[in-house]
């Protein structure tokens, strides 16, 4: 990045910011909080035109497609059509809501039959006092028609709703507790509910019409944060020479440095300097990867960026993460079905191309890595194939699949700690970064010594176990503390040797790659079985057999790859960046920009 200092006459200062945004190359130091009263009022604009845009999309995924439009409208305002949009959205949920509620009580009214609220009125203005009551058939007793001047109502599935009267003021009583009468009849309540239907489909007809304002509504939300976006970057300026000069900071790539000089040059009554960035500048952050390891900033970017002086962790930790996201899932038939949904997407989905391209990398690695032990839609392919025993014994069994989980995250736990040697030695010196070295060593010592063990026999000659062990411990005793006074550099070292039990814990935590992996594995096992049991079943035996297998092994691909996802992200984000001694907290670099 190349820093820039700016001064521009304060009157310039909105038209210079403008044709800055038309370059679309230079990130301004600027807030993103409302500072004022103005920018406060321009950021709930484009909040609440960003959420209407989402709710309206949300509203017409819902609509029906044949949703005849009620009025056809050809140019509405931009001014207003938010509003009147917002407006017929409250709308319909009201009225929706309200249809709810009347079917409900229309529901509840039912039972009693059709009914005046006026001929209440009248027999208390007789004298009388009706008691409703509702109860089942078995329960009514025809002996109570006799003994009470009741009425009944209606009788409707099974349950007898009648009316008693008493005399206002005379004590009364009845074996059964009173009912409450609705307030409105099933047949009033049958013409709100047709009344409210109506206003429904009169309310979603104009929405559907309006369908073809969404172009505008974007493009006015568009430019209301690009207007946004330049009133932070003049309110980031500070002002000078008793306000008629403003100073702002800006930051660019360095290869575009002749096009940003050619565009200040051209601006009259500005005043420019440039110099490369520093990360005490705080400089925006712009990756730079190849096309395999871009697809993985999405990864990185859900935890943090790296600091402008600090290495970029995404093309050392990309393969690993799609190697690990095929050991978790554990199945070349899944992979397979990956690769195959991400390019059916990029076919009929272009706008999520990215993310397909990223699904096809890791239907990849969920292809490669479950040929260590032949795993296919849950059963072994040396099974389902006739495979001689030198070929079958190549295949990983279950405990070989365990070990080499543990061996493959010692791979990254030694990677991430060369990573973060070169950095140091590079950055601080070359006494930094030899501690990392050493505990490099130390761990292909362990590693080398206990499989050896494990075999019955020794993988590395005497002298190499010396270096190793030896000259390891030594790095690390020496150079964790690397300080002139060599009593502290010795303490410190010993202290350090404590760290021992963090890389084992690390170690230990990628066996939930093959836990994982054996999971799925074995529930793809179990829906095999479950399927093959179905074909003894006459007749419809081969077809539920063939529909368990199908939607019992989509389920569990999607359980499987929700897993698959997460826990190499976490092996990522603890143990590898972690162990690459990584800090991050890098802002994103965001030119202004004029997207017309």
């Amino acid at each position: 990045m190349t820093r820039y200092s700016i001064i521009s006459f304060q009157p310039e200062l909105m038209d210079f910011l403008d044709r800055l945004q038309e370059l679309g190359l230079m990130d301004i130091t600027r807030s993103f909080k409302a500072t004022d009263e103005n920018s406060s009022r321009l950021l709930d604009i484009t909040t609440s035109q960003k959420k209407l845009i989402r709710r309206y999309k949300n509203f017409l995924k819902t609509l029906p497609e044949d949703t005849p439009a009620k009025e056809v409208i050809t140019s509405p305002a931009e001014c207003d059509i938010f509003d009147r949009i917002d407006t017929l959205l409250d709308s319909s949920v009201s009225l929706k809501q309200e249809l709810t509620t009347a079917i409900r009580e229309r529901n509840d009214a039912l039972p009693w039959g059709d009914f005046n609220p006026a001929d209440i009125d009248r027999l208390k203005k007789a004298g009388f006092a009706p008691h409703f009551y509702t109860v089942s058939d078995k329960r009514f007793d025809p002996d109570w028609e006799k003994e009470y001047p009741l009425q009944l109502l209606n009788s409707h599935e099974g349950k007898n709703c009648f009316v008693v009267l008493s005399p206002i003021g005379e004590p009364y009583a009845f074996p059964i507790p009173e009912s409450q009468l609705p307030q409105q009849s099933a047949r009033t309540l049958d013409a709100k509910i047709a009344s409210l239907e109506q206003e429904i489909k009169d309310t979603d007809s104009t929405l559907a019409a309006l369908r073809d304002s969404m172009p505008e509504m974007e493009r006015k939300h568009v430019l209301d944060t690009q207007e946004l976006d330049k009133y932070f970057a003049s309110a980031a300026s500070e002002s000078q020479a008793e306000g008629s000069l403003s100073v702002m900071e800006g930051f660019a790539p360095t290869e575009n440095d002749e096009l940003v000089a050619e565009f200040l040059n051209s601006c009259d009554l500005v005043v420019w300097l440039s110099e490369p960035a520093k990360a005490e500048d705080n400089p925006p952050i712009k990756l730079k990867n190849n096309r395999f390891s871009r697809l993985f900033e999405l990864i990185g970017n859900l935890y943090m960026l790296p600091t402008y002086d600090e290495v970029d962790l995404t093309p050392y930790f990309a393969p690993f993460y799609m190697l690990f996201f095929g050991l978790c899932l554990g199945d070349m038939g899944y992979g397979l079905v990956i690769v195959l949904a991400s390019l059916f997407v990029i076919w009929k989905v272009p706008s999520l191309r990215e993310y397909a391209k990223l699904g096809i990398w890791l239907g990849v690695g969920t292809i490669i890595m479950p040929m260590l032990n032949g795993s296919m839609f849950g059963t072994k392919i040396y099974d389902v194939f006739n495979m001689s025993d030198k070929i079958t014994g190549l295949f990983f069994t279950d405990i070989k699949m365990f070990w080499f989980a543990i061996i493959f995250g010692l791979v990254h736990i030694i990677l991430a700690r060369l990573i973060s040697a070169i950095y140091k030695i590079r950055r601080e010196g070359w006494q930094h970064g030899m501690s990392n070295i050493g505990w490099c060593m130390i761990l292909v010592w362990i590693s080398l010594l206990y499989a050896g063990s494990q075999m019955g026999k020794s993988l590395m000659p005497s002298w190499l176990g010396w270096v190793l062990g030896a000259g390891g411990l030594a790095f690390v005793l020496l150079f964790s503390n690397p300080v002139r006074n060599p009593v502290k550099r010795i303490l410190g070292g010993i202290t350090s040797l404590y760290d021992i039990t963090g890389l084992f814990g690390d170690a230990l935590s990628y066996i939930r790659l093959f836990g994982l992996g054996a999971a799925g594995g074995s529930l793809g096992a179990v829906i095999n079985a479950m399927s093959m049991a179905l074909k003894g079943i006459p007749y419809a035996g081969w077809i539920l057999c063939i529909v368990l297998l199908v939607f019992g092994h989509l389920f569990v691909m999607l359980l499987s790859a929700i897993g698959a996802f997460v826990h190499p992200m976490r092996l990522t984000f603890v143990e590898f960046y972690k162990n690459a001694d990584f800090v991050g907290g890098g802002k994103p670099y965001r030119p202004l920009n004029k997207n017309n």
